[in-house]
């Protein structure tokens, strides 16, 4: 008998939905595993919000991928691995890599309106951590929107896949280390179990864990945490990636500068007018991202400043509005014109490079559960994501795990029965605490101690906090998404700030002010977790592909 917690339903009377495929999130990498599936399968894609609203429609930069003669695959792979930092496996490199233009390819024979130059070729940008110009774009700074509107397209034609959209996934369901879809809520019905022949989880990522992020507050690590209660292996939690560059206005929702614009010539200056950037890296301002977060922060807390400047001023108001066209907007409401204004900005929380482990084709360590995306840990970023790969990394995985889908389908048998489920759930008697009020403390308590720098009192307190919210929090029963939401967070917070503080040194995009270098002799490591683990232990980084097994 499948066993669910947390959640108080007659189970024999809820509406139940069976599918071949049930695909949780309707970003890049849902979507695309969506297409792949649907040739051969029955899909329900279902959408925490409208089918937009994702990580992947806000996505700025572009895509990455070798499509100049004069670039190599070899070079990529070496600039994806070396941003890594020494977590990252090769394999996961260079089969994104090597299949990466294929699915761009296949993007603008579905319609993506790709940018391109006057002689009607694709226009290329350079990123930080890019040895070659070899990021597309779309529409100037929005590609993720282009992409979301292609695949959102293109899945809406099919009849195999069906959307279900405002709809919020509570929990996976799981029997004996095999998942059976997953229990279901919206508005209108409430409760509804889906069991699926195969789930793929592609729910995003966990900015919305801290109060500075360029992320839409839908990201609340849902799946981190539902993958992490059904028993999936999670790895690297401390790994959360900082982008450099968000609009630092007091009082304003945080918006992101992306990193295409140093890629076409736009310096960092204090507030004296001085460029600093070379003073850390040889790159300037081009290095990785997590180098750059941190000077950032280096540089305002030697100018005691809350901000630094990104200064545009070199292009004409005419050539940035139509690069960036976006970022020029939101610039218009703040009254900034980066033509002759330079653009305050500040690091905020960007990426979740640590994610819910998965083989070469998606498949995790729980039957019949795959993961695409950015709840993904595929091995591509190990400490660190490049540039521009993310979007490429959940079409070329997205179409993997569609594959494999099908391949697995074909050899099972189609089996209807489906097993009862029970929940046991002791009425809590503890006293109630203001959620909203844990949320928002939740988010700032992140930022000021498991931010862009840590430091080991720090983060023992930060544990010891999201500890007492906790026992308030994760026994009580909701109905409604915002308690879930909340449940969640402070689940995947706890495990980003635990592995935090095991992780006693600087790596990618992890630095502990009082382990400051590098010490691959005890620390090239991943920190694996599993469910009902206090800690996580440490697994070899291996230069074969990972294993979910």
């Amino acid at each position: 008998m499948a066993r669910m917690y947390l959640y108080p339903f007659k189970t024999h009377r809820l509406p139940q939905i069976l599918t071949d495929v049930l695909i949780i999130g309707s970003g890049v990498g849902g979507l695309r595993a969506a297409i792949e599936a649907s040739t051969q399968a029955e899909v329900l894609l279902i959408s925490k919000h409208q089918l937009s609203e994702s990580n992947t429609f806000y996505a700025q930069g572009g895509i990455a991928g070798v499509m100049q003669p004069a670039d190599t695959f070899e070079s990529h792979i070496s600039d994806t691995l070396n941003v890594a930092c020494g977590l990252g496996d090769r394999p996961a490199a260079e089969i994104v890599v090597r299949e990466g233009p294929a699915r761009i390819n296949e993007l603008i024979e579905w319609g993506a309106n790709f940018d391109r130059e006057l002689d009607g070729q694709l226009a290329f940008g350079r990123e930080g951590g890019h040895s070659f110009a070899r990021i597309v774009h779309a529409l100037g700074d929005s590609t993720g929107r282009e992409l979301a509107n292609c695949l959102g397209a293109v899945a809406r034609a099919s009849e195999q896949i069906s959307i279900l959209e405002h709809t919020f996934i509570v929990d996976l369901l799981t029997l004996d280390n095999r998942c059976l879809g997953a229990l279901a809520w919206d508005a209108a019905r409430g409760f509804v179990v889906i069991f699926a022949r195969k789930t793929i989880l592609a729910s995003g990522g966990a900015g919305a864990l801290y109060r500075e992020t360029t992320n839409p507050l839908i990201a609340t690590a849902d799946g981190h945490a539902m993958a992490w209660r059904a028993g999936a292996i999670l790895r690297n939690m401390e790994m959360v990636q900082f982008h450099p560059t968000t609009i630092y206005i007091a009082g304003a929702t945080r918006s992101l500068v992306s990193e295409a614009v140093r890629g076409e010539g736009a310096t960092l200056i204090d507030k004296a007018g001085i460029r600093f950037m070379a003073d850390y890296h040889p790159m300037a301002d081009l290095a990785p991202r997590d180098i750059v977060s941190r000077a950032i922060l280096d540089h305002m807390a030697k100018t005691q400043t809350t901000h630094v400047f990104l200064d545009c001023r070199h292009m004409s108001q005419e050539a940035f509005a139509r690069r960036f066209p976006g970022i020029f907007e939101v610039c218009e409401k703040f009254g900034i014109n980066p033509s002759k204004q330079p653009i305050p900005v500040h690091p905020s929380a960007h990426y979740m490079v640590g994610g819910v482990v998965c083989d070469l084709d998606g498949l995790t360590s729980v039957e019949n559960l795959y993961t695409v995306g950015e709840v993904s840990y595929t091995g591509l970023h190990g400490a660190n994501r490049l540039a521009s790969n993310s979007l490429i990394e959940a079409l070329v995985f997205g179409k993997r795990a569609g594959d494999h889908v099908l391949s697995s389908l074909a050899l099972e048998m189609r089996n209807n029965i489906v097993p009862r489920l029970t929940a046991e759930i002791p009425q809590s008697q503890r006293t109630e605490l203001d959620m909203q009020d844990v949320l928002s403390s939740l988010r700032s308590l992140m930022w000021r101690n498991v931010g862009v720098e840590r430091f080991g009192p720090r983060l023992d307190e930060a544990t010891e906090i999201i500890d007492f919210w906790s026992r308030y929090i994760l026994d009580k029963t909701f109905d409604k998404p915002s308690g879930w939401e909340l449940q969640n967070m402070l689940q995947v917070a706890r495990l980003i700030c635990v592995s935090a503080n095991m992780r006693q040194e600087t790596r990618g995009v992890h630095y502990r002010t009082d382990f400051a270098q590098l010490d691959d002799r005890n620390w090239r490591y991943h920190l694996d977790w599993r469910a009902n683990s206090p800690m996580a232990v440490k697994s070899l980084v291996t230069d074969r592909a990972v294993s979910a097994a």
